[in-house]
């Protein structure tokens, strides 16, 4: 996170040296335009504003500016003793809970949260999801279920993928229709769940091969076609993979750049190392592994506190005029979060 430290008093720029020597990529912020103005200025270009002066100021300065707790910088509020560390905004998302603690623990002061999962001890959904890659479809919903866990102390949860440790205060349900949240990959359907928290995981990884000189385009149709035949939501793609020798297909790449997913080169020795595949003779006299897809993918969902253990291949090898695709799912695991 980038943040700007910003004082007004004599005591409040002592203070803002002290949390800007121990707080790493933090910076004082001069006030040459007065308070209002500087916070504004610097809004869009910081992660989190440390204010030290009266929250009413800072109240002013933001209200016009707030949008979203997925975009708004955290905010924090001091005063000039560093006494109170207040949380004033994006508090889990953007982190100013865990800032505040920092920051108190600088100053020698009490870190002031207030928001509810954190004062009950209960897990934060919005936090949750975002440290386990887990992406929201429908955020309306949050809001609710959030309130209702606070008040009845657990929700109901089902998923149809394998998760290693949930919270405490989930309890595991088996139907979909009996819950407060559902973790699924299948394609999202308001009128599915119109009462659940719906949670897609990122954690599929797409081994892919093809014919030298293979189009973009050509990628595109595989995968909505074998996204629509396995029931697979597109956003639970968390990346894919291919054989080194694929490195310069251009079609390749602009598949992957057009689909912001992160692309993994293995070479034929890495790939023939992992068991359990359909190998090809011809795949093996042209590229030296005997296979290129399967084992890709699996590899691109290894366990990464299990060195060598490929992620689980969930759908064989598809070929399609110039491309050939399969799917390994990477688990999901310690999806426990940490109280604050």
């Amino acid at each position: 996170m980038k943040i700007a430290v910003i004082a007004l008093t004599r005591g409040g720029k002592e203070l803002a040296d002290r949390i800007v020597a121990g707080l790493e990529k933090s910076e004082g912020c001069a006030v040459t335009d007065g308070a209002l103005s500087t916070i504004r200025r610097l809004w869009s270009y910081y992660d989190g504003l440390i204010c030290i002066m009266a929250a009413g100021i800072v109240v002013r300065a933001i209200a016009p500016l707030c949008r979203d707790k997925k975009a708004d910088p955290c905010v924090l509020v001091l005063d000039e003793k560093g006494q109170f560390v207040i949380s004033l905004l994006s508090g889990h998302l953007g982190g100013g809970n865990a800032l505040a603690r920092q920051v108190a623990a600088i100053t020698g002061g009490t870190a002031v949260i207030t928001t509810a999962s954190d004062v009950t001890g209960h897990t934060a959904l919005d936090l949750w999801a975002a440290e386990n890659n887990l992406r929201v479809q429908n955020p309306q919903v949050m809001a609710r279920v959030a309130t209702k866990l606070v008040n009845e102390g657990e929700v109901s949860f089902f998923t149809s993928v394998v998760c290693v440790r949930l919270p405490a205060d989930f309890k595991v349900v088996d139907a979909p229709a009996l819950a407060d949240i559902v973790l699924s990959r299948a394609p999202f359907d308001p009128l599915d769940h119109p009462d659940a928290l719906v949670l897609c995981p990122c954690n599929l990884y797409l081994g892919l091969g093809c014919n030298r000189g293979a189009k973009a385009a050509d990628f595109e149709l595989a995968i909505t076609e074998l996204c629509a035949q396995y029931h697979l939501d597109r956003c639970a793609i968390a990346g894919i993979a291919t054989i080194d020798l694929k490195a310069d297909e251009a079609g390749l790449l602009q598949f992957a750049r057009e689909n912001n997913l992160p692309i993994r080169f293995y070479t034929a020795e890495e790939l023939n190392r992992v068991e359990g595949i359909s190998a090809s003779a011809a795949v093996l006299a042209a590229t030296g592994a005997r296979g290129v897809a399967e084992p890709a993918a699996m590899l691109a969902a290894s366990d990464d506190t299990i060195p060598g253990h490929p992620g689980q291949l969930i759908v064989r090898k598809i070929k399609w005029k110039d491309v050939t695709a399969a799917v390994a799912e990477k688990k999901l695991t310690d999806m426990v979060q940490p109280c604050g």
